[in-house]
């Protein structure tokens, strides 16, 4: 007898739940899903590149002695342009990234003008510019590293009041208008928070843009990988029954902060996952 797939969705924080709704939604009920919240490394955008990779392969060996995943989607772009390679060279498990949307940012533009809107962490790293040069190098692209979007954005899914203009101030930067009237008229949201408050984004812009949102294409990708190498008859974490849906945080405040919010999104139970104190920021 198969059992359905189950993937684990990872993030620092409330990030991933744009890719884990995509997920539940395009995987119609035939995929069990997990969720894993770095709360006690949140936010990523300021830790150094070594010490921040350091810890997100201790934080999925302690993970991977509770739950025995099919695929793991790194939900954050941080992350995995910090540590893709070396989980997937540490670890067997297939795992997903997720990295800005450049390329199809590249095709959707008419004024050749990209806004990419990340982290300052995901803006510093050598791999997006890499993204750049290889998709978007005929096209203008203004990146972005807001420094508090993805904070604004664990707030409003809190249900504490976030005021416009600060959401206005943080995405502002990333529209450009040129001397000759062209403008910015793709928005990438480079970090898996910003979907969440899209609705805010939308609405603090300075002007109509394309925006893209990666969540789909990930989820899309990760139901690809779940359903040609998904183990049978195996359970899917050691402490929960098969097929239920669990999440887990980092930190004990995190389980006071965000448990709620994991537990309304369906995963259930939230438990802590207790990292050595070496590996703790």
């Amino acid at each position: 007898m198969a059992r359905r797939p189950h993937v684990l969705v990872y993030d620092s924080g409330l990030g991933g739940l744009s890719v884990a709704r995509a997920l539940h939604r395009l995987g119609g009920g035939h995929v069990c899903l997990s969720y894993l919240a770095d709360t006690g490394g949140f936010p990523y955008g300021d830790w150094p590149e070594i010490t921040l990779r350091k810890r997100i392969l201790a934080l999925m060996h302690q993970v991977m002695q509770t739950v025995r995943p099919d695929v793991v989607v790194i939900a954050c772009n941080t992350a995995t342009v910090t540590a893709l390679a070396p989980l997937r060279s540490t670890f067997a498990v297939p795992f997903v990234g997720t990295v800005p949307a450049i390329k199809p940012a590249a095709h959707a533009t008419k004024s050749g003008i990209i806004g990419v809107l990340a982290t300052p962490s995901t803006v510093r790293r050598e791999y997006t510019e890499m993204l750049i040069h290889t998709y978007a190098y005929h096209h203008r692209v203004v990146l972005h590293g807001a420094p508090h979007l993805a904070r604004l954005a664990e707030r409003r899914l809190s249900g504490e009041p976030v005021a416009p203009e600060d959401i206005a101030a943080e995405i502002a930067p990333a529209f450009l208008c040129e001397g000759d009237g062209r403008r910015t008229d793709v928005l990438v949201l480079g970090c898996t928070h910003y979907p969440l408050i899209r609705e805010d984004i939308e609405a603090a812009a300075p002007w109509p843009v394309t925006i893209i949102d990666p969540s789909p294409a990930i989820a899309r990708r990760a139901l690809e990988v779940a359903a040609t190498c998904h183990r049978e008859m195996t359970e899917t974490c050691k402490d929960h029954g098969p097929d239920r849906p669990a999440g887990w945080v980092t930190d004990a405040a995190g389980q006071d902060r965000l448990g709620p919010i994991l537990v309304r999104e369906g995963f259930s139970p939230v438990g802590v996952l207790d990292l050595p104190e070496r590996d703790r920021p």
